[in-house]
């Protein structure tokens, strides 16, 4: 039985992947349902656009981007064989989250590369993020703006963690997070694009976090992350991973390009902690890396 082109596509746009495919040229030739869901540009707006263009410029966690080795569009196209990978889509809402890729080259009926097709899929824990939204929305416990868990859940959450510590020494961190604003911006210009960045930067905290894991907003430009079941050198791996991948993230307003950086204290709780004394170790670490100029986590070892 044979496929026409109308059916292929049809069935293509009905799969929860996103494709795309791309000519010897590398431009996009077809973008199908799932990818415009999954990265929220729709097939207008980058059908012919090459897949070298800025939105499609995916990182790893190790500061590496897909316009150098990690291409695995170019490697298909040279080499002919199936790659894969995961890496980190930017959203055209300006965050970051990770998604799993592989590419296969398209060959005509001799053989010959044509093409190439992404298939990609979203990694992150959109499924339990969104169920966990959607009760914590009937518990009064969200943050109205950033849509993740306000001060009082963060609290809650304090307390038991600090209960099972002390109770059955199961281990966790505490990262104390401040947007750090744009040092180049006025007051007007930062009170006009604020929200914007406080929405996209709790997003790639979010979708890039362990569903274990509590992100909340603590008030204004600050956040808390509780990793739990975690070492030293772990919670800092992860605090790490949360400034680049913020830092990678970005939108337009206009002509501009924003993109955000963040601060970050970081910090085991200890037995003998108190909610109070672990936020306010957390707090002065912050307060550290806003000194030094920003971008950076600063960490206490015990």
């Amino acid at each position: 039985m044979e496929i026409d082109n109308e059916s292929y596509k049809k069935l293509m746009d009905d799969l929860y992947d996103g494709v795309y495919c791309v000519n010897l040229d590398k431009k996009i030739t077809y973008w199908n349902k799932g990818a415009e869901r999954i990265t929220g540009y729709k097939s207008s707006e980058v059908i012919g656009r090459n897949c070298s263009d800025k939105i499609f410029l995916n990182i790893t966690d190790r500061d590496t981007d897909s316009s150098k080795d990690l291409c695995l569009i170019s490697r298909a196209l040279a080499d002919g064989r199936r790659h894969e990978t995961e890496v980190y889509f930017l959203h055209k809402d300006g965050h970051r989250f990770p998604v799993l890729v592989r590419v296969v080259p398209i060959t005509d009926t001799n053989n010959r590369i044509t093409g190439a097709a992404e298939i990609f899929r979203d990694n992150s824990p959109s499924i339990s993020v969104s169920q966990r939204i959607e009760e914590l929305e009937k518990m009064a416990l969200l943050d109205s703006l950033t849509m993740l868990v306000n001060k009082g859940c963060i609290e809650m959450n304090l307390h038991g963690r600090l209960d099972a510590l002390f109770r059955y020494g199961w281990p966790f961190g505490l990262l104390f997070i401040y947007i750090d604003k744009p040092k180049k911006s006025s007051s007007t210009f930062w009170h006009d694009i604020k929200d914007k960045v406080l929405k996209m930067s709790a997003k790639t905290l979010l979708f890039n976090s362990r569903t274990s894991d509590i992100i909340g907003r603590w008030k204004g430009e600050e956040f808390i992350a509780i990793i739990v079941n975690t070492s030293e050198e772990q919670l800092y791996t992860a605090a790490e991973r949360f400034r680049f991948l913020v830092e990678q993230s970005s939108f337009s307003a206009g002509a501009d390009t924003i993109k955000a950086t963040i601060s970050i204290g970081a910090t085991l709780a200890q037995r003998t902690d108190t909610v109070e004394l672990l936020l306010k170790r957390a707090r002065r670490l912050m307060d550290q890396s806003r000194l030094a100029g920003g971008n950076r986590t600063s960490m206490k070892t015990v």
